[in-house]
C-alpha cells in the first residue's frame, strides 16, 4: 500500500492555511453553542474510557467521538514511532488502511503536520503540492483536511485529522475546538499506549507466601523530616500502615477458578464504581482538573490485557488475590524501570488501583482504614490520591509522610488546605503506634513521639499562646497598615493555589503581590490549556475584585520542576535553564499562559510580571509576545484592558541595570529569596552554608536601596516579596528604605500590621539610614533590635 495520505481535489478553489499550534485555542465562555463541540466535562472522558479496553479500542472510540462532536465525516489518528506515522484509527476511511498505512514524518499533509508541529487547514487537499494519495483508502469523496499535532508533555504523539465531503475551510472556532479536544485526550492516548507497551513486558517471578520478620525496634521519640510547611499541632496519631498494599496480602492456591473469576469480576466492577465516585469527590473539593488523575486509574481497570493477565493466572491455579498481587507487582516494577521520571512516578497509580482491588477481594471497604473517628495527625508511608479523596480532612490536624515528594498530589492538597505537613520522615510508620500522642512541629521539621509531660506542657503553652495571638490580631483585619505618624503601606498576599484566596482575604490581604502560577501547573499531570488557566486566574482575580492581583508567569526550574516536562540535568539548576528562559524557549506554552492572564484581566485589576529577567533582550521579547497575544485575543472578540507589565529584580545584573530596565517596564518587584542567594553566592537550600545566606547582609540592603532609588527617579512602583519581608525587623528597615508595597505569606499579614502601627515612619527611616552605614550583618541586627526592641 502506498505510504501517502488522505485528501481530494476541486480545481476551483485551493489554498493551505497554516498557523503554529497553540494548545490554548479553546472556546470562549461567551459562545456556548460552539463550546458544546468540545470535551469539557469529566463525564465525557470517563465515559470514553469505560468503553475502551485496549489501545485500539481507545483510539477507535476517540475518532468516533471526535467525528461526532466536530460533525465531520472523517476523523483519523496517526501515531508516531520514530520518524514513522502509522494510521492507527479512523472513522470514514477504509478500515483496511488501519495498521497498514505508514507515512514518514514530513510526507504528505499528515507528515507535514507532524514535522512542523503546526495546524494544517486545506480545502481541496488533492491540489496541494504536499498531498499524496493512498490507494484503497476510499478518500475520493472528501474535499477538506484539518490536521492537528497531538502532544504529551511536549513530545509528539501523532496527528489527529478530520475531513468533510463538502469543500470548506475550517474556521478559527473549529480549529480551536479540535486543538482543545486533542489536548484533552492526549493523556488518554498516552496512557493507552503505555499500557499497551506494558502488556508486552515479560512476566516476573511469581510472588509466593513469605514470612516477614521485623527486626527489633528501639524506642524512638523524635523523627525529623526533609521538608515541611505549616505550624505546630498536637494530637493522637492515625497510622496508615499500608495494610491494603500489594506487599502484605496473600491467599492460598485454589482449584475453583470459576469462583475466583467471579470474585475478580465483582472486584473490578466495584473498583470502577469507586473510581468514578473518587473522581467526583475530588472535583467537588478542589477542581475538575485535579480529579482528572483518576482517568488513568479507570484506564488501568478497563485495560483488557491487565484483566486477562490476572485471569490467566487464576486459570493456572492462583487465587484471585495472589493473581492481582502478581500482575500489579509486575506492572509496578516495569513502571519503576522506565527512565522517564514522569512515567516512573505513574507506578503509584497502579499501586493505588491494586490496593483497592485487593481490598474488595478481601471483603473490606478500601476506605475503612482511612475512617478517622476523631481528630488527629495522619502518619503514613505515602498517601495516594484516592486516599486523600475519601479522608475526612476536617479531622486531619496534620500529616507526616515517609516518602519525600513535595509535588505529590496528596502534599499539594494538604498545602492547599493549610494542613501542617512533614515530608521525608524516614521510617516514621515503624516508630509510631496508632493512637499515641505526637507533636508535629513543622517549623523545625520535627515529629515528637509520646513526648514527656514537660515537653507536652511546653508545646501546649506555645500552641495556646499562638492561638491567643491569632485571636488578638483579628482586630487588624480591616485596619490599614498605618504608622503612628500617618504613613500607610500596602500588605498583599503571596498565593499559589485556589484555596489560598480565602486564606488571604481572611487575613486582610489588600490584593495579591505575587501569584505563583507554577503551583497550579505542579498540581496537573500535563500542561493546562488556555481555558483551564483562564478559569484558575479568573477565580483569583474575582476573589480580589477591588484590589491588584500581580500574576507572575511560569517560574519553573531550580527547585520547582514539573514531573511531565523534560528539563536538562544540570550541575547547578539555579544558574541554568529556568524561569523566563524556559518560557522564551517554549513560545507555545508561554503564549498560552499570556493569553489566559490577559483574559483573566477582563475580570479585575491585573498586573503581569516576568521572573528572573537578566537582560534587556528578554524583556523586549516577552513584551512583544504580550502584544501578539493581545492582538490575537482582540481578533477573537475579547476587550482586553491595559495591563501593566513588570519584572522581578532578583539577580545582580537586574540591580545594576535597573535604570535601563525602568524604561522598559511599568513596575519592579524585588524577589529577595533569589536576590540574596545570587548576591551572596549562597544556595538557600544548602543547610551546610545556611550561615552565609543573610537577608540583612549589607550588600543586600544596598542593592535594595539602589533599586528603590531608581524606581523613585523613574516614577514607577516597586514592591518586594520573599521570606525576608515576613520578618518584622526586616520589614521595619524596608519601610525605612522607601518601600511601600509588600507581599508576604497570608498568615503573616496581621502580625506585620500589628508591628507597623506601633512604629513611626521617621524612626524607621533613620534606622534604615544607619543600617546602610553598617559593615556586617551582626551590626545591622544589633542596631535593629536596639531601635525596635523585642518584636
Amino acid at each position: 500500500m502506498s505510504s501517502c495520505e488522505l485528501g481530494t481535489a476541486d480545481a476551483s478553489d485551493s489554498f493551505a492555511n497554516e498557523r503554529p499550534l497553540d494548545s490554548s485555542m479553546s472556546l470562549r465562555p461567551a459562545k456556548p453553542s460552539n463550546e458544546q463541540l468540545g470535551l469539557s466535562t469529566l463525564e465525557d472522558i470517563s465515559h470514553l474510557i469505560l468503553q475502551s479496553h485496549d489501545l485500539n479500542e481507545t483510539l477507535q472510540n476517540i475518532v468516533a467521538l471526535v467525528a461526532s462532536r466536530m460533525r465531520t465525516e472523517v476523523c483519523t489518528i496517526y501515531l508516531c514511532e520514530g520518524d514513522q506515522l502509522s494510521l492507527s484509527a479512523t472513522v470514514g476511511l477504509s478500515s483496511k488502511a488501519v495498521g497498514q498505512t505508514q507515512l514518514k514524518v514530513g510526507q504528505g499533509l499528515v507528515g507535514h503536520t507532524a514535522k512542523t508541529c503546526s495546524v494544517v487547514n486545506v480545502t481541496e487537499p488533492q491540489l496541494d503540492e504536499r498531498y499524496c494519495f493512498i490507494v484503497d483508502s476510499d478518500e475520493e469523496i472528501y474535499h477538506s483536511f484539518l490536521g492537528i499535532p497531538v502532544f504529551d508533555r511536549g513530545n509528539l504523539l501523532g496527528v489527529m485529522a478530520i475531513q468533510t465531503i463538502a469543500p470548506r475551510v475550517f474556521d478559527a472556532v473549529e480549529i480551536s475546538t479540535l486543538s482543545t479536544i486533542a489536548f484533552q485526550l492526549s493523556s488518554v492516548v498516552a496512557n493507552a499506549r503505555l499500557l499497551n507497551q506494558l502488556a508486552l513486558a515479560p512476566p516476573r517471578t511469581p510472588i509466593t507466601q513469605r514470612t516477614l520478620e521485623s527486626p527489633e525496634q528501639t524506642h524512638v521519640t523524635l523523627v525529623r523530616g526533609e521538608q515541611s510547611f505549616g505550624g505546630v499541632v498536637i494530637g493522637p496519631a492515625h497510622v496508615i500502615d499500608g495494610a491494603m498494599g500489594v506487599a502484605e496480602i496473600v491467599d492460598e492456591a485454589t482449584t475453583d477458578s470459576v469462583a475466583e473469576i467471579e470474585k475478580l469480576n465483582e472486584a473490578f466492577a466495584a473498583a470502577r464504581i469507586q473510581t468514578l465516585y473518587l473522581e467526583k469527590k475530588i472535583a467537588e473539593r478542589l477542581d475538575e482538573r485535579d480529579a482528572a488523575i483518576f482517568h488513568s486509574h479507570l484506564m488501568i481497570l478497563q485495560d483488557r490485557v491487565f484483566v486477562d493477565k490476572i485471569k490467566a493466572l487464576i486459570h493456572d491455579g492462583f487465587g484471585a488475590i495472589s493473581a492481582v498481587k502478581q500482575v500489579v507487582s509486575d506492572y509496578v516494577r516495569t513502571f519503576r524501570e522506565i527512565a522517564d521520571p514522569y512515567l516512573r512516578a505513574r507506578s503509584a497509580d497502579v499501586e493505588d488501583v491494586g490496593r483497592r482491588l485487593l481490598a474488595h477481594l478481601c471483603g473490606k471497604n478500601p476506605g475503612d482504614h482511612l475512617h478517622l473517628a476523631y481528630s488527629g495527625i495522619v502518619v503514613a508511608h505515602e498517601l495516594h490520591a484516592s486516599e486523600i479523596a475519601v479522608m475526612d480532612l476536617d479531622r486531619v490536624q496534620g500529616i507526616v509522610l515517609e516518602k519525600g515528594d513535595s509535588n505529590s498530589h496528596a502534599v499539594i492538597v494538604a498545602k492547599s488546605l493549610g494542613i501542617p505537613t512533614i515530608i521525608g520522615a524516614a521510617d516514621v510508620v515503624a516508630h509510631v503506634e496508632p493512637g499515641c500522642l505526637v507533636i508535629l512541629d513543622a517549623p523545625t521539621k520535627t515529629l515528637h513521639i509520646e513526648p514527656s509531660k514537660t515537653l507536652r506542657r511546653e508545646y501546649a503553652r506555645l500552641v495556646k499562646e499562638a492561638k491567643s495571638r491569632v485571636e488578638s490580631l483579628q482586630r487588624y483585619v480591616d485596619q490599614p497598615a498605618t504608622t503612628t505618624d500617618g504613613l500607610t503601606v500596602t500588605l498583599r498576599a503571596n498565593i499559589g493555589l485556589r484555596s489560598d484566596v480565602e486564606i488571604a482575604v481572611r487575613n486582610g490581604a489588600e490584593g495579591v503581590g505575587l501569584y505563583r502560577t507554577e503551583l497550579p501547573y505542579m498540581a496537573q499531570s500535563s500542561f493546562p490549556d488556555r481555558e483551564a488557566q483562564y478559569e484558575i486566574y479568573r477565580h483569583v482575580v474575582e476573589g480580589f475584585r477591588n484590589y491588584e492581583v500581580t500574576i507572575r508567569t511560569l517560574d519553573i526550574g531550580g527547585d520547582k520542576p514539573l514531573s511531565y516536562f523534560d528539563t536538562p540535568r544540570e550541575d547547578n539548576p539555579f544558574l541554568g535553564w529556568r524561569s523566563i528562559r524556559v518560557s522564551l524557549d517554549n513560545l507555545d506554552i508561554f503564549r498560552t499562559q499570556i493569553e489566559a492572564i490577559l483574559m483573566a484581566a477582563t475580570h479585575g485589576n491585573v498586573k503581569l510580571m516576568f521572573p528572573m529577567v537578566t537582560n534587556i533582550d528578554e524583556i523586549v521579547q516577552a513584551k512583544s509576545i504580550v502584544n501578539e497575544a493581545r492582538k490575537s485575543l482582540t481578533q477573537e472578540g475579547w476587550d482586553i484592558p491595559d495591563v501593566p507589565i513588570g519584572m522581578m529584580i532578583e539577580t545582580p545584573s537586574s540591580v545594576i541595570m535597573a535604570d535601563l530596565f525602568a524604561r522598559e517596564v511599568d513596575f519592579f518587584s524585588l524577589g529577595t529569596n533569589d536576590l540574596v542567594q545570587y548576591l551572596l553566592a549562597a544556595d538557600r537550600g544548602n543547610t551546610k552554608i545556611s550561615n552565609y545566606y543573610q537577608s540583612l547582609h549589607p550588600a543586600v540592603l544596598k542593592a535594595i536601596a539602589t533599586v528603590v532609588d531608581v524606581a523613585q527617579r523613574h516614577k514607577i512602583p516597586v514592591s518586594i516579596c520573599g521570606e525576608m519581608v515576613g520578618d518584622p525587623r526586616s520589614l521595619g528597615i524596608l519601610v525605612g528604605l522607601g518601600l511601600r508595597e509588600f507581599s508576604v505569606s497570608s498568615p503573616l499579614i496581621l502580625s506585620l500590621k500589628a508591628m507597623l502601627v506601633e512604629q513611626s515612619a521617621k524612626k524607621l527611616k533613620k534606622l534604615a539610614k544607619d543600617c546602610l552605614k553598617c559593615s556586617t550583618t551582626a551590626e545591622i541586627k544589633a542596631l535593629t533590635e536596639k531601635t525596635l526592641g523585642a518584636i
